[in-house]
């Protein structure tokens, strides 16, 4: 069911059995960064002290009861997320305002913004639809704000020119964003108890406010910190190549099954508490707090006559709040069932926990959906969230490449981790397997006999769009940019239509088509899987020089293609309605004039595209399906994409100044 559509001003009741709720404000253009806030107010519209403004900065209330949860990619744009626990709110917050700042630009270059309020299953409660911002550098999206004893969504949209810190301090924040001049405790984490801080810096952490910082006055420091890279410890000693270091994950000897889950869960585990920034990534995705990470293995409960054991238990401390979550994990082929995430949830529901986590190859076809589906009554105070072993993977590279992870040691420990995850016998695969139903559905594909309604196609068409996801995860890993698997808007919010409309083109004409946008590309990356002719298409399309002759503009994309495979199919689209020339580019190089001879008009746009082999096996080796998908698109990108550049005019010339005679000068 479509959640209801909220206008301008329109408010609405929150259902009474809602404890839990996640706060999705989104917008289109992801290239502009929007920082994400919420500020706690009281009845007279103001904060009651520097503590009740959550955002990068200040990740979390002092109460706890709201968190910054961070921002990701969707396949729309990019969205922040904020969770709100309603029970622990305290008496005097009259409303939660949540809000956005951008640092350069404006709220009307970001397309369409979007306010979407969620329940902890990730179930639609409202939503709101604007485009109406134009100049504003900070925007309201809504509010959360109590009515008697129940709680209602506003739909606010409003904007103005102040930036992050003018929002703060139209809502009475402090903002202090005064050089450092000496050693500073960021505002977002209290010393962590796993930690061996400076004394002193944590005694005068503990005699200040949240919002107060050494060497600075007091207040809420909106400035960014600027994160540092670390280099893992090398090993230079070694006489030979063959030498090989210890490893701190070894795979040696790894089983299947039971054996393998507990090494997984184990490393994963040890990984997070000594590596505090992946344990704050991964966190954040769950809908835990930032601060002190503590897990345990194997932890017995009682569940009536019988004894329910989840994997993994996982703590996290933030001032006097422990949030905890019962942690379920799978690896290799393993499925998650769900009696027994319904009965982890009936214990943490007893035990009054958090969330129940599911880890395990499952790849959700969009942000947010389960692998299963549960008894929905069981989640009305507990969350139900899924995490796939590729986004773990995801992070651990995203620290290790491009930022984030500042401690020598740390990103050491970490890049054992990933090359742990990465060992085939680890069982912490990506995304490797196309279903039990494949060889099905591809053998009917080839034969003619697939229909768009079969139950078969909408499975395996819901792997395809897992497998689109899984790819621009990876990009975004390997780039450190958010690359976006585009979907049209109506499918984003319903899977059902989504996954029919894949099949339906499946059955019709054989094919799967994935499009990835690459912030900066000069094009859109899209993956045609052709299942009838066993082959790959990746295409790429930009648009041409507007100035300069025909010729002139295939010499711009020639320069540009120095090194791309003479095999690659260029179409030159002229201004002139239908009229096409394609050529291979091998013939291009050679002669120029094979794509502009005796063609009217001049070329608008060129579409670059590559054909490799299609694997048709369903899992395994290079020769499988998801294998030769992934590494054509990484071939196309890297040899095709990566190097075009679009075209930028040259900067409008100043007339000659007029050439004055001395003599003239003189005589004058």
């Amino acid at each position: 069911m479509l959640p209801p559509m909220l206008s301008k001003g329109q408010n609405i009741p929150l259902p009474d059995d809602v404890v839990g709720i996640d706060v999705v404000t989104g917008w289109t253009e992801s290239d502009i960064e929007v920082d994400a806030s919420a500020l706690l107010l009281g009845a007279d519209g103001k904060v009651g002290s520097d503590s009740d403004f959550v955002f990068y900065n200040q990740p979390e209330s002092s109460d706890g009861s709201v968190r910054f949860l961070g921002t990701s990619a969707t396949e729309e744009g990019a969205q922040a997320r904020i969770t709100i626990d309603l029970s622990t709110v305290p008496a005097h917050v009259h409303t939660v305002a949540l809000a956005g700042s951008i640092g350069t630009g404006t709220f009307g270059e970001l397309g369409k913004l979007t306010f979407h309020v969620v329940d902890g299953a990730g179930h639609s409660l409202a939503e709101y639809v604007t485009a109406d911002a134009s100049t504003e550098s900070a925007f309201v999206f809504g509010e959360i704000y109590r009515r008697g004893e129940g709680w209602k969504v506003r739909a606010v949209g409003q904007g103005w020119d102040s930036g992050l810190a003018g929002l703060a301090a139209d809502y009475g924040v402090a903002v202090d964003d005064e050089p450092d001049s000496d050693v500073a405790v960021p505002v977002e984490s209290a010393p962590e108890p796993s930690a061996v801080p400076d004394l002193a810096i944590v005694e005068q952490a503990k005699n200040s406010s949240p919002s107060r910082t050494a060497g600075r006055g007091s207040g809420v420091r909106t400035a960014k910190r600027v994160a540092k890279k670390a280099k893992p410890i090398e090993f230079k000693l070694a006489e030979l190549d063959t030498w090989q270091p210890a490893r701190l994950f070894s795979v040696f000897g790894v089983g299947a099954g039971e054996e393998q889950e507990k090494r997984a869960t184990s490393a994963l585990i040890a990984t997070m508490q000594a590596v505090r920034p992946l344990a704050r990534a991964l966190c954040a995705r769950l809908g835990a707090p930032a601060g002190a990470f503590e897990g345990y293995v194997e932890v017995q409960y009682e569940r009536g006559e019988s004894k329910v054991i989840p994997d993994a238990v996982l703590k996290v401390v933030r001032g006097t709040r422990v949030w905890t979550g019962l942690l379920e994990v799978k690896t290799g082929s393993g499925k998650l069932r769900r009696e027994q995430l319904e009965s982890y949830l009936d214990v943490a529901r007893k035990k009054k926990y958090d969330a129940v986590i599911s880890l395990s190859n499952d790849v959700p076809a969009g942000p947010g959906e389960l692998p299963v589906e549960v008894d929905r009554r069981k989640l009305a105070k507990v969350a139900l969230r899924h995490l796939s072993w590729a986004e773990v993977t995801h992070e651990v590279r995203m620290l290790l490449s491009h930022g984030g992870i500042e401690d020598d040691l740390q990103a050491w420990i970490a890049s054992e981790f990933l090359r742990y995850l990465e060992h085939p016998r680890s069982g912490a695969t990506e995304l490797v397997d196309m279903g039990r139903h494949w060889v099905a559905v591809r053998d009917a594909v080839t034969a003619g006999t697939l229909r768009s309604g079969d139950q078969k196609g909408l499975t395996v068409a819901e792997k395809w769009v897992s497998l689109s996801r899984h790819l621009a995860l990876r990009f975004t890993a390997e780039l450190g940019v958010t690359v976006k698997h585009v979907l049209p808007r109506r499918h984003q919010s319903d899977p059902t239509a989504r996954n029919a409309a894949v099949a339906e083109r499946l059955a019709a004409d054989g094919t799967f088509e994935a499009v990835l946008r690459i912030p900066d590309a000069a094009g859109d990356l899209v993956v045609v899987a052709d299942v009838r002719t066993n082959r790959i298409r990746c295409r790429t399309v930009l648009d041409a020089p507007n100035e300069g002759t025909s010729a002139r503009r295939v010499s711009w994309l020639l320069r540009q293609l120095g090194d791309a495979p003479g095999e690659v199919q260029v179409e030159a689209v002229f201004s002139e309605r239908g009229n096409e020339t394609c050529e291979i580019l091998g013939k291009v190089r050679a002669n120029p004039k094979v794509l502009t001879e005796q063609r009217g008009g001049t070329i608008v746009s060129f579409s670059l595209e590559q054909t490799f082999p299609l694997g048709s096996r369903r899992s395994g080796t290079a020769a499988s399906f998801i294998a030769s998908v992934a590494a054509a698109a990484d071939a196309f990108y890297g040899t095709v994409v990566q190097p075009l550049r679009v075209w930028v005019p040259a900067a409008p010339r100043q007339a000659e100044p007029a050439v004055v005679d001395a003599a003239e000068t003189t005589h004058s």
